[in-house]
C-alpha cells in the first residue's frame, strides 16, 4: 500500500513540475493599484515613448534563439515635480497586443524609478518587443527616462544590454 501512495505521489510531483508556469512578473507584483492618482486639473504636457525590449535574441542561426530577463525602468528625472503615467502596453514582435500593465493613471515622485520585470520564461514578446509609455507632466518638467536592461546567464556565460527610449509624441 505505501508504494502505490509513494508512487502516486511521485507521479503528481514530477506532472506538476513539467507543467510550464506561466509567470509574468514585476517588481513587488504589480502593485499598480498604490500609484493610481487623479490628475491634477493644471494644463499638462502629454508625450508618448517607445521602448525596444528583447525577450529573445538569436543565438547561431535564424532558427535558434536565446531566452532573457528583461529590466523595463521608468524613471522620473526630475527633483521636485512628479510626473504621470497614463499607459504602458506590450507587444510582440509583429505588433500585436500583449498586456497592459496599468488601467488608471500612476505617478512617479521625483527622483523615483519603477520597474516592470519580463520574466525570462515569456517568450511573448519574441526578437521584436517593444513598449509604448503615454506620460504626463506640468510644463517646463523634464519628461520621464525609459530603458531597458536585458540580461541572461548560463554557466559561466553572461549577456546583458541595454536599450534606451526615444519620444515619439
Amino acid at each position: 500500500m505505501m508504494k502505490y501512495v509513494l508512487l502516486t505521489l511521485s507521479l503528481s510531483l514530477f506532472f506538476t513540475a513539467c507543467q510550464e508556469q506561466k509567470e509574468y512578473s514585476s517588481v513587488d507584483p504589480v502593485n499598480w493599484g498604490k500609484r493610481t492618482i487623479n490628475l491634477p486639473q493644471d494644463s499638462l504636457v502629454t508625450g508618448s515613448t517607445y521602448l525596444s525590449v528583447y525577450s529573445q535574441i538569436y543565438s547561431q542561426t535564424e532558427h535558434v534563439t536565446h531566452d532573457l530577463t528583461a529590466t523595463v525602468s521608468m524613471r522620473n528625472i526630475n527633483r521636485q515635480d512628479t510626473v504621470y503615467l497614463t499607459g504602458a502596453e506590450y507587444f510582440d514582435t509583429h505588433g500585436n497586443g500583449i498586456r497592459t500593465y496599468f488601467k488608471n493613471v500612476i505617478y512617479i515622485a521625483p527622483m523615483e524609478t519603477i520597474e516592470i520585470v519580463i520574466d525570462e520564461h515569456d517568450r511573448e514578446g519574441g526578437t521584436g518587443a517593444n513598449f509604448i509609455f503615454d506620460w504626463k507632466t506640468a510644463p517646463g518638467v523634464a519628461e520621464p527616462h525609459f530603458e531597458a536592461v536585458m540580461i541572461s546567464t548560463s554557466g559561466q556565460q553572461g549577456l546583458s544590454f541595454a536599450t534606451s527610449g526615444q519620444r515619439i509624441e
